[in-house]
């Protein structure tokens, strides 16, 4: 019997020798295989592209913002051009015109004061005088000067002519003498707001002579916009 168990302890520890010395080899790396590597590849192959689309979404949005800027600064500089060349344009006013458009003749007498219409006109820059109504409105607050000049054929009743600011008299031309021709001048710097109007009106009573000659004239321009 204590043979039998000896030998049995025996053949046990004999086991857990070997089993020891089993767990105590070193067991080989697994090696890789070729369907792993592939899926290494596609992956860095995926991660990769990622990368790229960024970085072009990144400089496609870079682009787009310096466009944008570069079209705002291009609207910015348009916008001054075009300030620039309304401000050339609003001080570009004159004109110059003769009294009868054609033939000769008097106008007047008249029992009340008579705007005159000058029809002949020989410059007309910024449109501000009307040939249909003999008015100047001025464009712009500014500095204007107005000349006149009136041409009577001497007798009664004589030459006077006013030129007048929104209906408020300013200064008087006239001619009297007996016989033959003569004239009388006169000139004005006004400040006008915009919307002002000025014009010539015949005195009431009075009379103005024109012939194809263009003596009797009524001439005005912006000096300067305030």
């Amino acid at each position: 019997m204590e043979r039998v168990s000896v030998l049995c302890l025996s053949l046990l520890l004999c086991s857990l020798s070997g089993a020891e010395h089993q767990d105590n080899e070193i067991k080989p790396e697994p090696q890789p295989c070729l369907s792993d590597l592939h899926a290494v590849l596609r992956e860095m192959s995926a991660k990769l592209a990622d990368l790229m689309i960024q970085q072009m979404q990144t400089l496609n949005q870079a682009q787009a913002s310096e466009l944008k800027s570069l079209k705002t600064r291009t609207n910015v500089t348009e916008n001054q051009v075009e300030s620039l060349r309304r401000d050339r344009a609003v001080g570009q006013v004159a004109f110059s015109a003769s009294l009868l458009e054609s033939g000769h003749g008097t106008l007047g007498p008249f029992n009340t004061h008579t705007t005159l219409v000058f029809k002949h006109v020989v410059s007309n820059i910024g449109k501000a005088y009307s040939p249909h109504t003999g008015i100047f409105t001025a464009p712009v607050r500014g500095a204007y000067h107005f000349e006149f000049y009136v041409f009577g054929s001497g007798g009664s009743p004589d030459s006077r002519v006013m030129l007048t600011k929104n209906g408020e008299h300013v200064f008087i031309a006239g001619e009297t003498q007996s016989n033959g021709f003569g004239s009388g001048s006169n000139g004005a710097s006004l400040l006008l707001e915009a919307g002002d109007v000025v014009f010539l009106h015949l005195h009431a009573n009075r009379r103005i002579y024109d012939d194809g000659d263009h003596y009797s004239t009524f001439s005005g321009h912006l000096l300067f916009p305030m």
